[in-house]
């Protein structure tokens, strides 16, 4: 853990460093353009690729980096009096700070982007390992483990409890995850399983560290379907291998 923790800071720290000297490169060619060519809203504007493409690159911090570097830039070569700090107009406090806060909000909406992106990714990979897994599963207890050990791992829960109800007189299953758990307390959601023509269980979630999804959410709403459709199809299956085990009358009896 603390090796992945050293890795990411070197990573941010590399990548912070590359943006500001984006930059710096990207002020460079400025001034060999010359500042009266462009003019300081062309300059104001160009400077945004940079913090746009070092944020989508290497992450917040570095597009953070990005953006107070072409701000200083910005203000000592672009905005009077050149090579100092100073503002020496009302107009250039208003283009420097218009500038800061149009490059904060690119900077915010592209690594909410980006995390929505990973998140969806996430979700799609626990999505598909889930569907491969009931599809190999043959009982409703393998089910059940599935269904718990998979919303436990994806969203942190301090337990999850799924429960299956038998479609003949037996007793029901439930399965939690962690195996050890047990809570007193009432679960923060219930999920039904409805399959087309019943109920044939429900997923119990208590919070843990990290928020639960909404429950009407599509994410969790297709992990009730697909082990609602799971469950079905397996006792489908025992049904059906009941029929074949039962013998056949006898004639004349």
């Amino acid at each position: 853990m603390n090796k992945w923790h050293l890795n990411l800071s070197v990573q941010l720290i590399e990548g912070s460093v590359l943006a500001v000297g984006l930059v710096a490169g990207t002020t460079a060619l400025f001034l060999f353009i010359g500042r009266s060519v462009l003019g300081e809203g062309v300059i104001a504007l160009l400077y945004l690729v940079p913090i746009g493409w070092s944020t989508t690159r290497w992450g917040q911090l570095p597009g953070v980096c990005a953006a107070l570097s072409a701000a200083l830039c910005f203000d000592f070569f672009f905005i009077p009096p050149f090579l100092t700090f100073a503002v020496g107009s009302v107009e250039g406090w208003l283009l420097l700070i218009i500038f800061l806060t149009v490059a904060t909000v690119i900077v915010g909406r592209i690594q909410y982007g980006l995390q929505r992106a990973h998140v969806r990714e996430r979700e799609a990979l626990f999505m598909y390992e889930l569907s491969t897994t009931l599809a190999g599963a043959r009982t409703s207890d393998a089910i059940a483990r599935t269904l718990a050990r998979q919303l436990q791992q994806m969203l942190q829960a301090a337990l999850v409890q799924v429960v299956i109800e038998p479609d003949r007189a037996s007793t029901p299953i439930m399965v939690s995850s962690p195996s050890t758990g047990s809570s007193a307390e009432k679960p923060d959601q219930i999920l039904p399983m409805l399959a087309p023509h019943r109920l044939v269980g429900e997923i119990r979630l208590w919070r843990g560290r990290v928020p639960l999804p909404p429950a009407n959410g599509i994410l969790l709403q297709n992990f009730a379907e697909q082990g609602a459709l799971a469950i079905e199809r397996v006792q489908a299956a025992e049904a059906e291998m009941a029929t074949l085990r039962e013998p056949l009358p006898v004639k004349g009896a």
